[in-house]
């Protein structure tokens, strides 16, 4: 038992490496469009850039599904493998592109292979821990993602020290070794309940069929997505509002950014998941509760983003936005565990990834005209009304009956 408990916590750290390199890896292109322009003249339009970006959510958006019912019905552990070591293999090959063509289409690659890693990493960590340290072990894990992100922002620092070639190239090929440190280590949980025998798979049909008749689903579903225009706004243009908030070059203002929203994240996951495992052991809505908190908190942060123009205000509202998403990440999956049951985790945080991230490829396309146009700014802040609005459906419609659903 006490090694079982323990390998729960290892399986943690071993997808948080997993969960950096993820987002590492989709988050550099963003800070380095000024070197990369030079060699590539289609990206000197933010509109080309912005479609650069969207297709990779696009493509993304549509495979999260495919991606949570696949997790449902294989070895967890080897769709994680080779999701890693596929995108890891397209970044590797973003630095040999000569032309926007295909750049494009190795982000739409890249888009389909990291679709499959977060509901399979994720459905995995929820299975290895219960009600008690379930948030906690999700928001460890979310740190990963905003470490990557972060690190992500020193894509410009290098390319301006080597070249953007050789950011793709050095953090593609670690990647790829990584996966094969997880081929040795990374292990499927062996369930002995029913919904993961091998006797017995998930219906697909049926499983859609019990997510699209529970109207709590389709709460989450909203709730899920409407924070998504803020969050991937703030991923994949923030860099540039800073850089132009702040008057400072990109080299700079991409690292500030990046590690500015990596850092609260960081601490507000932690925060949310340790808040929100106590809090459901008093109060079944606990979880629900330190999400909106921490969603609440986004909304006068989004006013302050968009119309701050000194480094204390800018940074400061760019911390309080990362503090209150992280409280709102953590607790999603495990706010999902209350209304689903393992048996279709996956498969419902694959669509829950789906609305998310078409939010996001719609935010990033048109943030990018609105940056053309000169409106960044206002347009950041005008999404704290959209978020208001799906803090107040969250909190009067979602009323879970158990900390976790029993298989059906």
């Amino acid at each position: 038992m006490q090694q079982h408990k323990s390998y729960a916590w290892v399986v943690v750290g071993l997808l948080w490496v997993v969960a950096l390199l993820n987002y590492m890896d989709r988050q550099m292109l963003s800070t380095m469009k000024p070197s990369m322009m030079v060699d590539i003249a289609e990206l000197q339009t933010a509109t080309n850039f912005g479609r650069l970006m969207a297709i990779f959510l696009w493509i993304y958006g549509f495979m999260s599904p495919v991606a949570g019912i696949i997790a449902d019905r294989v070895n967890r552990k080897w769709l994680i493998v080779i999701s890693l070591f596929v995108w890891s293999a397209v970044t590797l090959a973003m630095g040999y592109a000569q032309n926007f063509t295909q750049l494009y289409w190795l982000r739409a690659i890249m888009g389909v292979s990291e679709a499959l890693y977060i509901p399979a990493g994720l459905a995995l960590i929820a299975d290895y821990h219960s009600d008690k340290t379930r948030s906690l072990a999700i928001g460890i894990h979310m740190t990963g993602l905003y470490m990557g992100q972060a690190l992500g922002g020193f894509g410009a620092t290098m390319a301006a020290a080597f070249s953007w070639k050789a950011a793709f190239h050095t953090f593609g090929l670690i990647g790829i070794v990584y996966a094969f440190v997880l081929m040795f280590f990374l292990r499927e949980k062996k369930s002995t309940t029913v919904e993961r025998s091998s006797t017995e798979k998930p219906s697909v049909t049926k499983g859609l069929a019990l997510l699209f008749s529970n109207i709590s689903f389709w709460i989450i579903l909203l709730y899920f997505a409407v924070p998504s225009l803020p969050g991937w706004g703030v991923k994949n243009w923030l860099p540039t509002l800073f850089a132009d908030s702040l008057h400072i070059d990109m080299s700079k203002a991409g690292p500030l950014s990046t590690i500015t929203i990596a850092a609260s994240s960081f601490i507000g996951v932690i925060f949310g998941g340790i808040l929100s495992d106590r809090w459901v052991q008093k109060n079944i809505r606990g979880r629900i509760y330190t999400s909106a908190i921490g969603l609440g908190l986004t909304i006068p942060a989004l006013l302050f983003i968009g119309f701050g123009s000194s480094l204390f205000s800018v940074i400061g509202a760019a911390f309080c936005f990362g503090f209150g998403f992280g409280m709102f990440d953590a607790n999603n999956m495990p706010i999902l565990c209350q209304f689903v049951s393992s048996k279709y985790r996956a498969t419902a945080y694959g669509l829950m990834n789906m609305t998310g991230v078409f939010a996001g490829a719609f935010i990033t396309d048109w943030l990018g005209k609105s940056t053309d146009a000169g409106n960044l700014g206002k347009d950041f802040a005008m999404l704290g009304g959209i978020v208001a609005f799906a803090l107040l459906i969250q909190l009067w419609f979602l009323k879970p009956k158990a900390n976790t659903v029993a298989a059906t």
